[in-house]
């Protein structure tokens, strides 16, 4: 199963949006540490973050999972960017290429456990 997880940027306020907008160099820089740490497991970088409106962005990665386990290692990425940050974000899979939200996690929504998460996906 292809699984997603991006930064939350719809449905921000402006103090929100501007703090996203300050802190995008050292999330991108983030992810893309993880995706170079994870490059033999097919992580993926999503970095469309060229407009001007927060809202247009997508900005996370995409894995490959075929058990729970391999969960932990992106949700407990996540869950670290959004205590540093004060993000949600959004997890699901990927289905011919369309994305499936399942789950939302991080500061408002309160951290991600994997488990739940699996459970979610039908792991």
């Amino acid at each position: 199963m292809l699984i997603y997880v991006l930064v939350a940027c719809d449905r921000l306020d402006e103090k929100q949006e501007k703090k996203l907008k300050q802190n995008l160099p050292e999330l991108q820089a983030a992810l893309q540490a993880y995706v170079d740490a994870n490059e033999a497991n097919d992580v993926t970088l999503i970095n469309e973050c060229a407009s001007d409106d927060v809202e247009d962005w997508q900005l996370g990665i995409t894995q490959p999972v075929k058990k729970n386990i391999h969960l932990n290692f992106p949700v407990n990425l996540f869950n670290s960017l959004a205590r540093k940050y004060d993000i949600d974000c959004e997890v699901g899979y990927i289905e011919e290429d369309t994305r499936e939200p399942v789950s939302y996690f991080g500061k408002q929504e309160g951290p991600g456990e994997a488990f739940l998460i699996a459970e979610y996906l039908g792991l």
